[in-house]
């Protein structure tokens, strides 16, 4: 089973180009749960000056992912999302958001993970579920072997 530094090591070396736009950054990685932080910035806003709820959707999916995706890496599997279920509980327009991510069920084939994103004063800003699919090494998604992209090898 990986460590918190292999996985901190591995994200660091693979290629995740919404979650750099973002500003995402990892605190703590586990296959038991994935803590994730952004301070607020204009990117981040919608045109009434509050975080777009896409953004909210992008961090639970990330912390979700990243920690499903470790548990599947032990058996050699991928991970990707088929449902993701945000909810927008508190607008923010600035400060430190981190988001903690563990899991509800974890089997072979799929896992639930939920999301639970807080401002700097611990006041929950949105909640999210996000179910994922399992796939075993060389299956076919988006016409591409599974696997991860190192952002120093790109995809043709």
């Amino acid at each position: 089973m990986p460590t918190d530094s292999d996985a901190r090591d591995r994200l660091r070396d693979y290629g995740c180009g919404l979650d750099a736009t973002m500003g995402f950054r990892f605190v703590s990685v586990s296959r038991d749960e994935v803590v994730l932080e952004y301070e607020v910035s204009e990117r981040h806003l919608q045109p009434y000056g509050i975080v777009h709820g896409g953004v909210h959707c992008a961090a639970v999916e990330t912390a979700c992912s990243t920690g499903a995706g470790i548990d599947a890496s032990a058996r050699g599997q991928g991970i990707v999302g088929i449902e993701n279920h945000t909810s927008f509980v508190h607008a923010v327009r600035g400060g430190r958001i981190r988001v903690t991510a563990k899991p509800l069920t974890r089997g072979r084939r799929s896992q639930l993970w939920e999301a639970i994103a807080r401002n700097e004063t611990g006041q929950i800003v949105s909640t999210g579920r996000v179910r994922l699919l399992s796939l075993d090494a060389g299956s076919d998604l988006a016409g591409q072997a599974v696997g991860l992209v190192s952002r120093k090898n790109p995809p043709a």
